[in-house]
Formats: structure tokens, C-alpha cells, sequence
């Protein structure tokens, strides 16, 4: 299936590493120009040079925290100034720690804040001017959206804020011919995955692959997700094939979720 993205332009959010970096590949492989961003300019030297060595495509990395509005604005500005426009642009941060809801600071709330839901408001509102008729935007969320998981109160909540806006901008968008998403991974093999693997093996005491094992017994599909799995659907939301779907939320969970 030809997915339409060969000579796309398109931005994706923390693509260093990670789900980000599995999203990058997969437009990339599609032939689609890739403007990736990330705050340690070592590795966002190290993904384009990756990415350009494995598929041919036209690949560009800007440093850029996206807790930052002046970063972000940045980070589009000089994409534009390279290719004129925006085809499609994947919305994506690192998550906010672990804690419980009586150990969390109002710092911490508000370093969330900035972190999952105003970087979403400002890539959006910064790329919107260089948008026409046929551009997507895709936010990754969490599937805490949905069913909440223990010690991530800070992301569930952050996150499902980010939920409200894709519907909200679906609509408002749509009179221009601009497509809004959500993209919800479950167990996905990332750092991030490993990292609540091993909270959980310390707050329970046991190791990491007996806390691991258990997440992937939860599963009905029995493995975790990779992120090139992850990065075709976001690559197929963020296409023109899916040009009559707005405003939906996609799981890449292998089943887990059990909400209908």
C-alpha cells in the first residue's frame, strides 16, 4: 500500500530515541522528509546520520526543549526555512516521573504541565501557519488515558488533557482540511517501559524480568511492541490514506487495553 508520504514534510517531536525515533524511521522509509527534534544535540546528530544511512531519505535534527516555546518556535522556523511547509507533524515528549499523588509537588505538577501538555499547545499553534488543506497532526499519548496506571497520575492527567485538545482541534481544524489524531501505545519496548518495569520490580521487591514477564502475560498478543510497529501506524494516521479519519484515538497495544 502506498501510504502518499514520499516527498511529505514532516516534524516529529523527541524522534532521537524511542517511539519519536520509531515514528522518524517509518516516515522516513516512506520516502517523507524528516525534521526530528530533540534536547541533547548529540543524539539528535546521531538519529539523523542513523536514519539517513538506512533509508536515503532527507533527514535535518534541531537541539530543542520542548518545554520551551522559543525552542519549538525554533525548531519549526527552521524546518520551514528548508522545505516551505508542514505535512505532518508528530507531537511527542519525554513523561513525567513516577510518584504517587501524596509525594507530588506543585513544582512537579507544573514541570508536567509544561513538559506534556503546553509543548503539545505550542508545536501545534507554531506549526499551524505552515499547515494547508491535507496536513495531520498526531499527538502520542498514554494508554493511562483510558486506564489509569499506578504512580502515573502526573501523565494521566497531563495527558488526558492533550486527549480533550485533539478532539477539540479536530473539529476546528477540519473546515481547513487539517486532520487531528491520537496515538496511544501500550507496552511498547522503549526506555521509558523499562524504567516502570523496574519501579515496579523495587516496589514489589522481585526483579526486573519477573516484573517484566508479568506485564507481558497481561498481553493477549504475549510480547511487547517494537517501535517500528508503533511507527507504521503512526506513519499511516499521519498519511493522506487516512485522510478521512480525524479526531480518533488508535491503540498500538497488542490487545491489553480492556476498555471497549
Amino acid at each position: 500500500m502506498d501510504l502518499g508520504l514520499k516527498d511529505r514534510i514532516a516534524l516529529v517531536a523527541a524522534g532521537s530515541k524511542g517511539l519519536g525515533f520509531g515514528v522518524a524511521r517509518a516516515l522516513a522509509r516512506e520516502g517523507a522528509r524528516v525534521s526530528l527534534c530533540s534536547r541533547d544535540p548529540n543524539s539528535v546528530d546521531n538519529a539523523v546520520r542513523q536514519l539517513q544511512n538506512e533509508t536515503g531519505a532527507e533527514v535535518m535534527g534541531v537541539a530543542c526543549d520542548v518545554r520551551k516555546r522559543a525552542d519549538i518556535e525554533h525548531w519549526v522556523q527552521q524546518s520551514v526555512e528548508r522545505w516551505g511547509r508542514i505535512d505532518a507533524l508528530l507531537v511527542n515528549a519525554g513523561g513525567p516521573p513516577a510518584a504517587y499523588f501524596k509525594d507530588i509537588t506543585d513544582e512537579q505538577w507544573q514541570a508536567a504541565f509544561e513538559l506534556t501538555l503546553m509543548s503539545t499547545i505550542r508545536m501545534i499553534r507554531a506549526s499551524l501557519p505552515h499547515m494547508q488543506p491535507g496536513s495531520s497532526i498526531l499527538t502520542i499519548t498514554s494508554s493511562s488515558i483510558r486506564e489509569p496506571i499506578e504512580q502515573l497520575g502526573l501523565s494521566t492527567v497531563m495527558r488526558a488533557g492533550v486527549a480533550g485538545l485533539v478532539k477539540t482541534l479536530a473539529d476546528e481544524l477540519a473546515p481547513d482540511g487539517i486532520r487531528v489524531n491520537n496515538l496511544v501505545p501500550g507496552r511498547i519496548d522503549t526506555d521509558r517501559v523499562a524504567q516502570l518495569d523496574q519501579n515496579t520490580a523495587n516496589r514489589l521487591g522481585i526483579s526486573f524480568e519477573e516484573a517484566r514477564e508479568r506485564s507481558v502475560q497481561r498481553i493477549p498478543l504475549k510480547r511487547m511492541g517494537t517501535i517500528d510497529e508503533f511507527g507504521a501506524a503512526a506513519a499511516f494516521l499521519l498519511s493522506p490514506a487516512a485522510s478521512y479519519i480525524t479526531g480518533a484515538t488508535l491503540r498500538v497495544d497488542g490487545g491489553q487495553m480492556r476498555s471497549i
